[in-house]
């Protein structure tokens, strides 16, 4: 049984459905209701699985060495129930309730994983593995328990480094130099479980919220698939997590994104890319709000001038900060198009001296 809500656990579960050995001759879907980086990253792996599984023959006939995976089938998946979504606010389904839906999988929407209906549910599927990504819930003890041979979860963290909601968008803005997957056996404690194993990879200098999430997704669904061949081969190896380098984060709010331009210019820059595409750094500027989508920080820079000071517009916007200068590469102001910031800036007629955040 398979349990989730956003795209990255969408992704985690066009995976599985990929690699279940109930689906193996099913064309992979092209990505429909996905992130558009995330869909793009599935159909290419997607048609590279494809191209695999037609050498599969001769590659074991010559003793090539492909690995066998264990035989698994997704009974059914979990997912929280419809919500308004979008600019209209209309009732959608979650991204993993479209994938079910689209695979005809058997699927649940509980208000409330402690319903006794859920739980009569769940106990009739009698699953083995219980796999969880991005629920978004912590899960008790007697749903846990129903998992016969184990639950596990993909985070998207080099656990313990990161527990909570928002591990991507903590990564980037603690400016860590490597981030990952951790594949842990559940517990009543927020991803607190011991490992079964990590997959790393390192975070681009230039990394935002989205590319690093598309490509943890790729990451996290083959350390599931890896995991599901070890616990089933009962070859699987446990270890457990160091609290004393435990650290967690918060889930995102769209207050978080306002920018204090008393912070370094490094912190700043870094709240650009984790909080793109949402919920986006932003500042006001005479009175409006102002989004951030693309800066450069120069740590080593000065100005006397007050923090969120214009100072200067040509050839580039700068503005100075709590220490170093933010240099305004991508705005976007309410109602306009994402632009370059030289060109808004020219275009408003903004002066040197102008204050953002008032």
């Amino acid at each position: 049984m398979f349990m989730g809500t956003p795209q990255l656990a969408a992704y985690i579960l066009e995976q599985l459905i990929v690699g279940s050995a109930a689906r193996l001759s099913a064309a992979p879907p092209a990505g429909a209701g996905l992130h558009p980086e995330v869909a793009s990253r599935f159909r290419a792996q997607a048609n590279s699985q494809a191209a695999t599984r037609s050498q599969a023959p001769a590659a074991n006939e010559a003793g090539g060495g492909i690995k066998a995976r264990a035989r698994f089938e997704v009974v059914a998946v979990v997912t929280r129930p419809d919500r308004p979504r979008g600019r209209g606010l209309a009732t959608q389904p979650s991204p993993v309730a479209q994938v079910a839906a689209r695979h005809g999988l058997a699927l649940y929407k509980p208000t409330s994983v402690r319903e006794s209906v859920f739980f009569a549910q769940l106990k009739s599927l009698a699953p083995d593995v219980l796999a969880v990504a991005a629920y978004g819930r912590i899960l008790p003890r007697e749903v846990l328990d129903e998992a016969r041979l184990t639950p596990v979860n993909v985070h998207a963290s080099l656990l313990p480094r990161h527990r909570g909601a928002s591990p991507i968008e903590a990564a980037i803005l603690a400016g860590d130099a490597e981030t990952g997957v951790t594949i842990m056996r559940m517990t009543e404690r927020m991803d607190a479980g011991p490992i079964l194993l990590r997959r790393a990879t390192a975070i681009a200098p230039d990394e935002t919220q989205a590319s690093l999430k598309a490509r943890l997704a790729e990451l996290g669904a083959q350390a599931l698939l890896d995991a599901l061949d070890s616990i089933a081969q009962g070859t699987v190896c446990e270890t457990a997590q160091d609290e004393t380098r435990a650290t967690y984060c918060k889930p995102v709010k769209k207050e978080d994104a306002w920018i204090d331009w008393r912070a370094d210019a490094l912190h700043i820059e870094r709240m650009t890319r984790a909080y793109d595409p949402w919920p986006v750094a932003r500042s006001k500027l005479a009175g409006q709000q102002l989004l951030v989508f693309k800066a450069e920080a120069w740590p080593q820079a000065a100005s006397e001038a007050a923090p969120g000071t214009i100072v200067q517009v040509k050839p580039a916007p700068m503005v100075s900060c709590g220490r170093g200068l933010l240099k305004l590469m991508e705005v976007q102001a309410a109602g306009r198009k994402r632009m370059a910031a030289d060109d808004f800036m020219r275009g408003r007629r903004v002066a040197p001296g102008t204050r953002l955040g008032e």
